[in-house]
């Protein structure tokens, strides 16, 4: 009965309600005392027949990589008086397939988690009928939608919480090409670049802050589009309007494009390695690892421009063998007007000499620039650093 799973919804007798407490806010740049402040207040009426309406403002919580945040969600019993040992809360991850990923699940005092999500989920346990959830050190695969379910035997009712992420978008292609990835192939390159398979709200918010690639690419739910914002004849004609275009859902397996990434802060930094000579690729490699650190992938150069201002007009070496150079403050000889994560291509890596860009992890427990402790019973505790940018552009095409 713990997990057992609940009956179609057709079939359910609703005698409480479920609601969620939504913010656009960052739980995670904003101190403790600020954030209950922030919440939106939620109304709560009664109708002729005395039974309680609860309304809402629908929205997201937004946090970034190696962040914490409160997914929340209360809930109102009739009658009030239920024992609290026998109200089941549980809480899923919901996919665009409509797929469900057990995250967490509470029976009374018996808690359980699930998967990827042990040590890191707790009840937040804020007084009656709250059952909402933290969940610490966030990752890219948390990005998305979860349902919180409260049940009392055969009675339940559901919510939805949208987590999204602070991030940043690019698109990638291999060595081999453009448009030489399947969809699968596609999605294990952008984990190789630290980063994931775009959804289309995160491409399309990339579009509305500039970002212009005549490239179709994958996204996480199977379609393939590309955001133009300068419309040209190359380009699907100069006369259509500016927007992201959209191919639909292709052929997983068999049809190939590029792929359009996405990855958030970094629990370390990127830094250009100041040699006096350039090198070639395995020199790259060695260099790097006697400063104890790596050469940094794709997405960690993009998520270092976009989080850490880097700006470097050299270009230098990343993992997969690409050359590219971060501009935050575009200037002449530096690759064009608009701030961007230049790319010069797959170059041969034995002869072509160049500078490199390594990553090195935090040494300490902090990620993202997030200190937290958390148990059941405990409160977070938050140290926060900031430096974000507006702009979404990268050049190259």
């Amino acid at each position: 009965m713990f997990l057992k799973r609940l009956r179609p919804l057709a079939f359910r007798k609703m005698s409480f309600l479920v609601f969620i407490l939504t913010s656009a806010l960052s739980v995670t740049c904003l101190p403790a005392d600020t954030d209950k402040g922030r919440r939106k207040v939620v109304h709560v009426l009664e109708d002729d027949t005395g039974a309680v309406i609860v309304q809402t403002a629908p929205g997201k919580v937004v946090t970034h990589r190696g962040g914490s945040i409160t997914l929340p969600c209360r809930y109102h019993h009739e009658p009030e008086n239920t024992d609290p040992a026998r109200i089941r809360i549980k809480w899923t991850k919901v996919t665009d397939a409509l797929q469900f990923e057990d995250v967490f699940v509470a029976l009374g005092r018996e808690q359980r988690v699930f998967g990827s999500y042990k040590g890191r989920v707790f009840l937040e346990q804020a007084g009656p009928g709250d059952a909402s959830v933290i969940i610490q050190n966030v990752t890219l695969e948390d990005y998305g939608r979860f349902e919180c379910e409260v049940t009392n035997d055969m009675e339940d009712d559901t919510g939805f919480v949208n987590l999204d992420l602070e991030g940043v978008v690019f698109p990638y292609y291999p060595r081999e090409g453009r448009y030489k990835l399947n969809y699968h192939q596609g999605e294990d390159a952008c984990k190789q670049q630290d980063a994931i398979l775009a959804s289309h709200s995160q491409l399309h918010k990339a579009w509305l802050e500039g970002l212009d690639w005549c490239n179709a690419g994958w996204l996480e739910d199977g379609s393939v589009q590309y955001p133009i914002s300068h419309p040209r004849d190359q380009c699907g004609r100069k006369d259509t309007p500016a927007g992201v275009r959209n191919y639909g859902y292709r052929h997983k397996e068999d049809e190939r494009y590029d792929a359009f990434c996405f990855t958030s802060k970094l629990n370390g930094k990127v830094y250009f390695l100041k040699r006096f000579k350039k090198v070639n690729y395995a020199e790259a490699v060695k260099a790097c690892i006697r400063e104890g650190s790596a050469v940094a992938k794709v997405g960690q150069l993009y998520a270092a421009w976009k989080f850490q201002l880097l700006d470097r007009c050299e270009a230098g070496w990343l993992e997969d063998g690409s050359i590219r150079y971060p501009i935050v403050n575009p200037r002449s000889r530096c690759g064009g007007s608009q701030p961007g994560v230049r790319h010069l291509g797959f170059p041969d890596k034995k002869f072509r000499l160049y500078g490199v860009f390594c990553f090195q992890k935090n040494k300490d427990e902090t990620a993202g620039g997030t200190v937290m402790t958390k148990s059941p019973t405990d409160s977070l505790t938050k140290k926060k650093s900031s430096s974000s940018m507006a702009t979404n552009a990268t050049r190259g095409n």
